[in-house]
């Protein structure tokens, strides 16, 4: 059905009937895979920009493994939360497949070329905030988008921080990862004039509470700028960098 849609919008074209922006429009809800247990949303690229993304945690080996090679047959692809089984299984199938163990993420295919600028800075307070902060920088990097990293910058040690100025104030968007107290994404928040994406991790001891602790402290910076993704979502944030970084670069 999905090809007989497709080939009427071709002939419509072909016949003047149908412009080329409106055959565009239509083909934006087309078509997605029925793998049984998954469907492949296929056109994700053409409404979005960028291909789906898979998230393995939950998921079985197989299961990444049969997802990423369809997908991978159309182009790039990014996996996330994914385990060295499920990296394994896929590499099985793709032996060009690439597991980064501290982003926790399997990629098929090189990121685009990145202009050198604009550009997006990912930050992370402590050293065991990293896999998250690995996982926004990466994705951002996957969308064509250059990405800076500086690492254990947090606050208990802010002349860490301070030495970076030059390379936040060029930033188009910033992402900050923190755990603990959830500090840094304001004081970052203060220096800077372009948006703060603040990504509050599950690092930190009880009082902590698993993340909550420095979500509702983001949420209730006073710093102008600052917004703030789900507890450990790195890739939320690096998908979101990617997007205000190439809104700066069309209008360049």
């Amino acid at each position: 059905m999905e090809i007989e849609r497709i080939r009427a919008l071709l002939e419509a074209v072909a016949q003047g009937t149908l412009s080329v922006d409106a055959a565009l429009e239509a083909l934006r809800d087309l078509p997605f895979q029925d793998l049984g247990f998954a469907q492949i949303d296929h056109h994700r690229a053409l409404r979005k920009g960028f291909p789906e993304v898979v998230f393995c945690q939950g998921k079985t080996p197989e299961q990444v493994a049969e997802i990423v090679v369809r997908l991978a047959e159309r182009g790039r692809v990014l996996a996330t939360r994914a385990t060295e089984a499920h990296y394994e299984a896929v590499r099985a199938r793709l032996p060009q497949a690439v597991y980064h163990p501290q982003a926790r993420a399997i990629t098929v295919g090189a990121p685009p070329p990145a202009p050198e600028q604009p550009y997006g800075v990912v930050l992370a307070a402590g050293t065991a905030d990293i896999p998250v902060a690995e996982e926004a920088a990466l994705t951002a990097r996957m969308m064509g988008v250059r990405v800076e990293t500086r690492y254990d910058v947090g606050v208990a040690g802010l002349h860490r921080l301070l030495v970076h100025l030059p390379l936040l104030h060029g930033a188009k968007a910033i992402v900050v990862v923190a755990g603990m107290e959830g500090a840094l994404p304001s004081v970052v928040g203060g220096l800077v004039r372009c948006p703060v994406i603040g990504v509050p991790t599950s690092v930190g001891y009880g009082a902590h509470l698993g993340g909550l602790a420095p979500l509702l402290a983001i949420l209730n910076s006073c710093a102008p700028g600052v917004v703030v993704t789900n507890i450990d979502n790195g890739f939320g944030a690096g998908y979101c960098m990617a997007l205000i970084v190439q809104g700066a670069l069309s209008r360049e």
